[in-house]
């Protein structure tokens, strides 16, 4: 599976593996863009508290906010299709996002599920085994 399709698209399975090692270079790769944007547009501090004199409306803000909004949405887009994948990969349906709204519970329920627990033992109705389980020999 490429780059591509592991970040933007919501079909197939992943192994764990590939989820973590994704999940955590989405996640360095955004921090590491958002970094950039609020330096060089003077939004100040934008992942703790408010920096005085920095951030406030101006051409930073006008110039720098729609980019760090586009970032953010790349970020989310691409770590809903990596967990949809391991849905998948759990032979469950997308909807089991949702599972993490629940507060306390639902974060744990969606780190054990997609993070901890194997897949499903060869081909399922999402696709066939990203470990090569089962497939023709």
């Amino acid at each position: 599976m490429d780059l591509r399709t592991l970040l933007l698209s919501f079909d197939g399975r992943i192994r764990r593996t590939h989820f973590w090692l994704a999940a955590i270079g989405v996640y360095i790769a955004g921090l590491i863009v958002v970094s950039l944007i609020s330096t060089i547009f003077g939004l100040g501090n934008v992942f703790m508290f408010h920096t005085p004199g920095a951030g406030s409306f101006g051409p930073g803000m006008i110039l720098g906010g729609p980019l760090l909004l586009v970032v953010w949405l790349a970020m989310a887009w691409a770590l809903l299709a990596l967990q949809v994948k391991r849905w998948h990969d759990r032979d469950k349906s997308w909807f089991w996002i949702f599972i993490g709204l629940i507060p306390v519970i639902g974060g744990l329920w969606v780190l054990v599920e997609c993070g901890f627990l194997d897949g499903t033992q060869g081909s399922n109705r999402f696709g066939p085994s990203p470990k090569g389980i089962g497939a023709a020999s």
